[in-house]
């Protein structure tokens, strides 16, 4: 079964660069620019249609990827609340933070600038857990 994984980044290039990524490797994806959309979309699809991971900017204006992520953890649809969630990030976790992304249930968090291979990897390293 082909997985699905939403990325959802401000910057334009960003999304267009993984999503050429992830779909030479023959994943499917779903984009959006900005929190609100994400949230919308995650909603609106069926169920069957649902990402199975999504790679999410911490870092977006107006709603934040944590603020995101909240809202997603808060859903009483066991089937939207339970998506693995990746953040793309500038930042670099310390042990606090690191901490704020367990809580979240946050199963990774990607740095950019980031390196194609890794990325990819990684990708495939979180849909087998």
């Amino acid at each position: 079964m082909v997985k699905k994984i939403m990325i959802v980044d401000d910057t334009r290039d960003t999304v267009e660069l993984v999503e050429k990524l992830l779909k030479s490797e023959g994943y499917t994806t779903i984009i959006a620019f900005n929190g609100k959309e994400a949230l919308d979309k995650l909603r609106s699809v069926k169920d069957d249609e649902r990402p199975d991971l999504i790679l999410l900017d911490m870092f977006m204006p107006g709603m934040s990827g944590r603020e995101v992520c909240k809202t997603i953890r808060a859903e009483k649809d066991p089937g939207l609340k339970d998506i693995k969630i990746a953040f793309f990030t500038v930042a670099n976790f310390k042990e606090q933070g690191k901490q704020i992304l367990n809580d979240l249930k946050v199963i990774d968090y990607i740095t950019k600038p980031f390196d194609v291979d890794d990325l990819l990897n990684r990708v495939r390293t979180m849909l087998e857990q």
